[in-house]
């Protein structure tokens, strides 16, 4: 059951052949089994995930349930999820109980979905490797000494090991992208403001987004089609139609131009990995898609650009996490000045207080205009690139990361190393485009993801040149051996 697409899952609902509390429990049972090896889950639903199966079975029986309705998925523990832990990975959090549900959590719940709990993560979605959190780090079921990519790595790693169908991810710099590659995943970062940010706690508001993370391109539109939408609650939601990204998933690839920036093809890029990606841009051209070389001349601004932008929007936005109005609260403190910096310090791991220092360094005075308003100036010149490009081309393709997953501990003692694995990703942050991982191959028998990335709004084309791939290949199908 547990290696069905959501449409035979939702076929199997519709029809009767299984129940919603089945299904449920079948999840349920395996998150028991699995999760004490690989600490996906920070929080598990239990109780209230058979509820909402049980009210999901009556929806179905009633004729009333809709093609989602019934079938369980993973929240990563970002999005405020009423009467539940939402902790961010961090001991900040750590007995925060949201008082409400995040839009995304209100929209599966209202498509009759099941949540089966909250998935770990990099604390406050700070990091490459899920390493960072108060909980201890994820570990990749393809190799279980190998970390599963960051930050939203719970939510990878369980729908690796087929813990859950479907999850969700935030994306801030490659957080849906790189893990998906490292865990032979489908992850979709849409366009910035397609789906709302409200009730999803923020690290760097000009740069989050949610998304779907799935085993296929088909699973992945059939959750943007109740993920996505304006929201006047959030501020960055743009009002604009959604579409069904289900029905132009088969349309023919004739005719399609793919960019292959010469940038993300030279130094820094695994030889390996370089040549499952190769492979799979020549699958494209089979299929009749045409290839033309391009450049973004301004990629090698992009990590620099996105370690000034964030670590300040981040200073911002933590600074909330003070003791008194959210968070950890030290014991005894001698006076309000001992409450806030040990609050702080005892809550906010090494990393957060690292991008916080930064940031805060970066905003202060005399040192904005060289930094953050430049970070800025840069950020525009690298959408420009992207703007330039699709003057040209349709879709740009190249590696999700520069290498397969890495060890535990390998990066940890070198920041600059670790930042430097989302250096295909960021970019598409800072200019606001959607962007997607597939699965392309394996190298040592560790996964590789092919990214693509799309203009804005263009997440249906993006599906729809996935799922072509996807019907000519199965490297999407495949499982870690101790996990089928």
């Amino acid at each position: 059951m547990h290696n069905k697409s959501l449409s035979e899952l939702s076929t199997a609902l519709q029809t009767g052949d299984i129940s919603s509390v089945e299904l449920t429990q079948h999840y349920l049972d395996r998150i028991n089994q699995y999760n004490g090896d690989l600490n996906a889950f920070i929080t598990v639903t239990e109780d209230r995930a058979l509820e909402q199966a049980k009210a999901a079975d009556k929806l179905l029986a009633e004729k009333k349930g809709g093609p989602l309705t019934g079938i369980p998925l993973a929240h990563k523990d970002i999005f405020c999820t009423k009467g539940v832990r939402t902790s961010c990975a961090s001991r900040m959090l750590d007995k925060f109980i949201a008082p409400y549900d995040a839009t995304v959590v209100e929209k599966t719940d209202s498509a009759g979905m099941v949540t089966l709990g909250k998935t770990n993560m990099d604390e406050f979605a700070m990091g490459s490797s899920n390493e960072t959190s108060f909980y201890g780090p994820v570990k990749n079921p393809w190799d279980t000494g190998c970390v599963p990519g960051g930050s939203s790595g719970g939510s990878a790693a369980a729908m690796a090991a087929r813990l859950a169908p479907v999850a969700t991810g935030t994306d801030t710099g490659g957080s849906i992208r790189q893990p998906s590659s490292l865990c032979n995943l489908t992850g979709l970062k849409p366009t910035y403001g397609r789906i709302s940010r409200y009730g999803m706690i923020a690290f760097a508001s000009s740069l989050d987004q949610a998304g779907p993370m799935a085993n296929s391109a088909e699973d992945a539109a059939w959750l943007m089609n109740i993920m996505s939408g304006f929201d006047p609650r959030d501020s960055t939601s743009v009002d604009r139609d959604v579409p069904d990204y289900t029905a132009t998933l088969n349309d023919s690839l004739e005719g399609l131009t793919i960019g292959l920036p010469k940038e993300y093809f030279g130094e820094g890029l695994d030889p390996q990995v370089a040549e499952v990606v190769e492979t799979a841009i020549k699958q494209y051209e089979a299929m009749g898609a045409k290839l033309k070389e391009i450049t973004l001349p301004n990629t090698h601004l992009a990590v620099p650009t996105y370690y000034v932008v964030a670590p300040a929007e981040c200073s911002s936005n933590l600074s909330r996490m003070d003791g008194v109005r959210f968070g950890h609260r030290a014991e005894d403190p001698k006076d309000l000045m001992d409450l806030y910096t040990r609050s702080r310090g005892e809550g906010f791991g090494e990393e957060v207080k690292r991008r916080i220092m930064i940031g805060t360094y970066a905003l202060s005075a005399g040192y904005y205009d060289a930094y953050y308003l430049k970070a800025q100036q840069c950020r525009r010149l690298i959408r420009d690139d992207f703007l330039k490009a699709y003057e040209e081309v349709d879709v740009i393709m190249g590696p999700s990361a520069p290498t397969p997953a890495f060890r535990f501990g390998e990066k940890t003692d070198d920041p600059v190393a670790m930042y430097m694995e989302d250096i295909y990703t960021i970019n598409v942050n800072l200019a606001g485009l959607p962007g997607m991982s597939i699965p392309a191959g394996f190298v040592n028998g560790l996964p590789v993801g092919l990214q693509i990335i799309g203009n804005y709004f263009d997440e249906a084309r993006l599906l729809n040149v996935a799922h072509q791939y996807q019907q000519q290949t199965d490297w999407h199908t495949r499982i870690p051996d101790a996990f089928k």
